[in-house]
């Protein structure tokens, strides 16, 4: 049974690692700018899909923020995409956010409601999820859960 679940897993992981065609993802920002993933085509994206009931999503915030300013200048975006029922619980998060922190909130922050996306993206069943997309718009790893320290490894791997 263990080699089996082994067996999976790694076929999972080796599944994942392979990216696939170019994803799809617009609407607009929390701020009501327009956005488009096929915007960001040469550069690494970080889609984290995460909600204010989310603890750890909350927690995380911090390390994002701070990793995508370690990495600002280099090809590589962070998207934040909220999956709270109200788009007001995101953008009173990102309000609250701006007050105590002015350059907190200047990474994208999307709602999943006002978004059109086409397969394999979709909204989560559960978050943290974060997707590292590469240069070229396809999605590479997906990451269910805390955000392993491999993720950004993984970009740190596709930045030129």
């Amino acid at each position: 049974m263990r080699a089996l679940t082994a067996l999976l897993l790694f076929l999972s992981l080796s599944a994942s690692a392979q990216a696939g065609p170019p994803v799809q993802l617009t609407g607009s920002t929390l701020d009501g700018q327009p956005f488009s993933l096929a915007a960001l085509r040469g550069k690494v994206v970080m889609l984290f899909f995460w909600n204010t009931d989310c603890v750890p999503c909350v927690q995380k915030m911090p390390e994002l923020r701070a990793n995508a300013a370690g990495w600002r200048g280099k090809p590589f975006e962070l998207v934040l995409v909220s999956t709270d029922r109200e788009r007001a619980a995101a953008l009173g998060y990102l309000q609250t956010l701006r007050q105590v922190e002015p350059n907190g909130s200047a990474l994208p922050a999307l709602w999943a409601g006002d978004l059109r996306w086409t397969a394999p993206l979709a909204a989560p069943a559960a978050v943290p999820l974060t997707l590292v997309i590469d240069a070229k718009g396809a999605i590479v790893t997906r990451h269910a859960g805390r955000i392993a320290p491999e993720a950004w490894d993984e970009v740190a791997d596709l930045l030129p």
